[in-house]
């Protein structure tokens, strides 16, 4: 689902959270910090605050794993 709203292009936790619909803050948290310890999304922090991160999934070819994810939970 986040994928299919966000694509390639950096996106905030915000974005991440309206795309992952029924998901508290807390799960949203989770669920991005579960992605980049797989190597599934870069962090970086925003050039305009600095105390918000932008996430981006990483192209295929760097990512440090490929995993299956169940997508039916």
């Amino acid at each position: 689902m986040l994928w299919n709203s966000v694509g390639s292009r950096p996106f905030t936790f915000a974005e991440a959270q309206k795309a992952l619909t029924g998901d508290d803050s807390r799960m949203v948290a989770v669920i991005l910090s579960e992605l980049k310890r797989s190597g599934w999304l870069e962090v970086s922090v925003d050039l305009h605050n600095a105390r918000k991160k932008l996430y981006q999934f990483t192209r295929p070819e760097t990512m440090k794993e490929v995993a299956k994810i169940d997508v039916d939970g």
